[in-house]
C-alpha cells in the first residue's frame, strides 16, 4: 500500500502500488472519475498487515507530457477562482469562494463556494461561463466541507482530521463531549468549522470501554500507594486518580492495578515479579 497527497500537507489517498515503486516525493497518476491525476507520493509503498482490498491501483509515474498537463490545470484554477471572486465583487453576492476544480475535455470549471444562505447565483454563472470560456459548475457547500477544503491547524495543534484521514462526517452529539468529562463550551469543543469536533466521534468508544471496567467515582480502592478514594479519570493513559486515605495525597494509578480481577489474581497466584523469581529459583 502506498499514500499520495494532491496538495503539499494536503488529505492523504491511499493506492495499490501495482508494479510501480515511486519513492517518497516521486510524482504519480492517480485513477479518477476524470481520468488519471498527478499526485506526490508522501508514503512509499510498504507491506502491511491487515488484509485490505478494493484499493484503487496506481497508473504509473507520471511522464512530463502529464506533469506539463498538471500545471496547465492548476494556472487554470488559479485564475478561474480570481475571475470568480472578482465577478462575485461585481454581482455584491454573499459568497466565498473555497476550491475550484477543473476537467478536460470538455472543458469544466466546477467552483465550490460557501454561503450563509441559499444565493442566486445563475446571472454569475453566466458571465463566469462567458469570461472563462467553459461550462461552469457551481456548488455551495457547509462548514465542515469548508474546512476539510481549506485545511487547517486544530485545538490539538495538529493538521484538520477532515483534510487528512478521515473520510466521512458521522453526527456528534453534545453527550459524547459529556461522556469525556469535556466542559459543554462551545469554544472548547468546536472545530475549525465552528461546528463540534469530529474527533468527539472516534474517540467516544474509548471513554466507553473504560467506564465500564474501571471503578466508578466515589468508590474506595485499594493501590500499590493504599487505600483511597477514585476521584477522577485519565483515559488516554489508561489510568485512574485515587485520593488516598491515609495522608489526602492523590496519585495517577493504572486501572489495571486498582482493578478487583486483578488484584485477586495477584494475591492468588503473585504478580508478575514474584513468579520470574520462583522460577528462576527453581
Amino acid at each position: 500500500m502506498m499514500a499520495v497527497s494532491f496538495e503539499r500537507y494536503g488529505r492523504l489517498y491511499y493506492l495499490d502500488p501495482g508494479t510501480c515503486q515511486p519513492t517518497v516525493g516521486t510524482k504519480v497518476l492517480v485513477p479518477t472519475d476524470a481520468g488519471p491525476e498527478v499526485a506526490e507520493c508522501v508514503w512509499a509503498p510498504q507491506w502491511v498487515e491487515d488484509e485490505i482490498a478494493g484499493l484503487p491501483v496506481c497508473a504509473g509515474i507520471a511522464t512530463p507530457d502529464h506533469l506539463a498537463r498538471d500545471e496547465d490545470h492548476r494556472a487554470r484554477r488559479a485564475r478561474a477562482k480570481l475571475s470568480a471572486r472578482r465577478l462575485i465583487r461585481e454581482h455584491g453576492l454573499p459568497m466565498k469562494v473555497i476550491a475550484v476544480d477543473y476537467t478536460d475535455p470538455p472543458p469544466v470549471f466546477t467552483l465550490y463556494f460557501a454561503a450563509p444562505r441559499r444565493v442566486d447565483f445563475r446571472a454569475l454563472v453566466r458571465d463566469l461561463a462567458r469570461a472563462l470560456d467553459a461550462k461552469v459548475d457551481l456548488r455551495q457547500i457547509g462548514p465542515r466541507d469548508e474546512a476539510r477544503l481549506q485545511g487547517g491547524i486544530g485545538p490539538c495543534g495538529r493538521d484538520l482530521c477532515c483534510a487528512t484521514f478521515l473520510k466521512d462526517f458521522e453526527p456528534v452529539s453534545v453527550r459524547m463531549a459529556k461522556d469525556q468529562d469535556l466542559p459543554v463550551n462551545p469554544m472548547r469543543i468546536a472545530g475549525a468549522c465552528g461546528r463540534l469536533m469530529c474527533c468527539l466521534k472516534y474517540e467516544h468508544p474509548l471513554y466507553q470501554d473504560f467506564r465500564k471496567q474501571a471503578p466508578r467515582l466515589g468508590e474506595q480502592v485499594d493501590t500499590p500507594a493504599g487505600t483511597g478514594t477514585v476521584t477522577g479519570y485519565n483515559v488516554p493513559g489508561d489510568k485512574v486518580v485515587v485520593k488516598l486515605t491515609a495522608d489526602g495525597r492523590r496519585c495517577a494509578c493504572t486501572r489495571a492495578s486498582v482493578c478487583g480481577s486483578r488484584q485477586q489474581h495477584e494475591a492468588r497466584y503473585g504478580t508478575s515479579n514474584d513468579t520470574r523469581e520462583n522460577g528462576g529459583a527453581g
